[in-house]
Order: C-alpha cells, then sequence, then structure tokens
C-alpha cells in the first residue's frame, strides 16, 4: 500500500479563515444560513448532505447521509420512510445528530436534539415537488429491510409504475418528513495545526448561549 493511500499518512492543515464569537449571528439558524450558502457557492456537489445520528433499542447508534431539505420552524428537515431503520430509531428514541461537512470552505456544523414529524401537509407539498421516479421508488421499496435481490425492486417498480399510470403518485402514508429541532448547534472552523476554533449555541429560553469549546 503506497503512502499516498494510507489513512494514516494522509493531512491536510487548515488555514483560510478564524472564527470569533463577535464573527456570529446571535441566530444559529441565520449563521448556518451565511455557511450553508458560502457552501454551495464553494462548488460542492451537495452542501446539503449531511450524516444522519440515530440510536434505537439499547441505544445502539446508527448513522447515514441523508439531504436536508428545509431550514423552518427552527428545525432541521429532512424526508424518508417512517418504517425505514432511522425512522424506527426516531420513534424509539426522537433525539438524533446531524453533521454537515464542507472541506472546500474547512468548515463543519454539528447539531443535536429533538426529532418530531412534520405536518402532513407539508410532507405531501414537498412530495409534489419530487420528481415522478423518486415518488414511484418511494412506493416500490420497502426501505432498510431485507430482500432476496435486485430483481426484487425492479419488479416492485414496474408494478407501481403501471397501478399510477397517468395519474399522479400520492404520497405513501409512510413516508414523511423530520424535523430535528436542535439544542446544541456547534460551528467549527478549521484552523492550523489542529487549533479548530469551535464555538457553540446551546438554547437558553428565550434565545441561546455561545461559548468556545477547546479543539
Amino acid at each position: 500500500m503506497s503512502l499516498g493511500s494510507d489513512p494514516a499518512h494522509r493531512r491536510r492543515d487548515y488555514s483560510r479563515e478564524d472564527l470569533a464569537i463577535g464573527h456570529l449571528d446571535p441566530d444559529p439558524i441565520k449563521q448556518f444560513m451565511v455557511w450553508f450558502r458560502a457552501a454551495g457557492a464553494a462548488g460542492p456537489n451537495e452542501p446539503n448532505a449531511m450524516t444522519l445520528a440515530t440510536a434505537g433499542e439499547g441505544g445502539r447508534p446508527s448513522a447515514r447521509v441523508v439531504l436536508l431539505k428545509d431550514v423552518s420552524r427552527g428545525g432541521f428537515v429532512f424526508y424518508t420512510n417512517y418504517e425505514s431503520r432511522k425512522g424506527d430509531d426516531l420513534a424509539e428514541n426522537p433525539q438524533a445528530a446531524l453533521v454537515f461537512f464542507w472541506p472546500e470552505i474547512e468548515r463543519q456544523v454539528r447539531v443535536e436534539g429533538r426529532a418530531e414529524r412534520v405536518d402532513r401537509s407539508d410532507s405531501e407539498a414537498y412530495w409534489r415537488t419530487r420528481p415522478r421516479g423518486a415518488q414511484l421508488g418511494a412506493w416500490a421499496s420497502d426501505q432498510s429491510r431485507v430482500i432476496a435481490g435486485r430483481p426484487v425492486l425492479d419488479d416492485r417498480l414496474r408494478e407501481v409504475a403501471q397501478r399510477y399510470a397517468g395519474v399522479d403518485v400520492p404520497a405513501p402514508p409512510h413516508w414523511g418528513g423530520w424535523r430535528i429541532m436542535p439544542s446544541e448547534i456547534e460551528f467549527w472552523q478549521g484552523r492550523p495545526d489542529r487549533m479548530h476554533d469551535r464555538l457553540i449555541y446551546r438554547r437558553a429560553e428565550p434565545g441561546w448561549t455561545v461559548e468556545r469549546l477547546a479543539p
């Protein structure tokens, strides 16, 4: 194995910017949107990609990448099959965490909070914006369930396409949005020598406190 492919020898020093409390908006959601727009302008393929961590029965953790679709009512919204692994986890334990990582601007954002289901009307409104193929796929896939092989999915997709031929595809009752309502949001700015800037907002009704964390 060459040095270039050895994880132990892969290093990057971060030196683009610094981050001080005075740089931040008092509202962490507004601050998030400032960084999100900067990440989008920097050119990553999907700046709304975020790691979602959940824990279900017995506290067993699970993580996967999902796509942020909205930031509304003070929370971070994504859509999924409610009967998937993450849906089952959140139904049992609504505490969740999110991580956004934007290497182009040497920043990440961590979010911790409680998950709640999005109103059905909001889920259906977003559903109507989805490509038809994605709508059909949501009906065809029993997300996270074991299947015998790829042909099972292909057969289900054909059956669903025939069922809804020529008509609008309705949103499945088992599909919809989750909103992560943050109790903490951390903004991380890469700095040289791993002495990164970490500033964390913690909810303190009616607003937020901001503190610096050691890197």
